[in-house]
């Protein structure tokens, strides 16, 4: 069964990324929002924010794991159980993908 997604996110392009398909994050309040103020089970299997270095967990209302990922879509760095009222920056990276944390 397909996880359940936001309205707000639905009508982005979905992009396959570290084995799932999640929305492109392309506009300016994807982009900006992200995955903050959803309920987990409205966040689907995550989003993924390209030409990003860092993201902020503000606002948030579940724990997030967030995968730093390079130009070449490896994934160079993890962050696992990402509370809110956090920032966090990878200079290598090339976007990031934020997935509701596991557990």
């Amino acid at each position: 069964m397909e996880p359940r997604t936001a309205i707000r996110l639905r009508g982005l392009e979905r992009v396959r990324v570290a084995g799932r398909c999640v929305p492109l994050a392309s506009t300016t309040l994807s982009r900006l929002m992200g995955l903050s103020l959803l309920d987990r089970k409205d966040a689907g299997g995550g989003l993924l924010i390209p030409c990003c270095r860092s993201v902020h967990t503000f606002m948030m209302r579940f724990p997030l794991d967030v995968h730093f990922i390079d130009a070449d879509g490896r994934v160079i760095r993890t962050v696992r159980s990402a509370g809110p009222g956090r920032v966090f920056f990878e200079a290598g990276a090339d976007c990031v993908l934020e997935v509701p944390a596991e557990g």
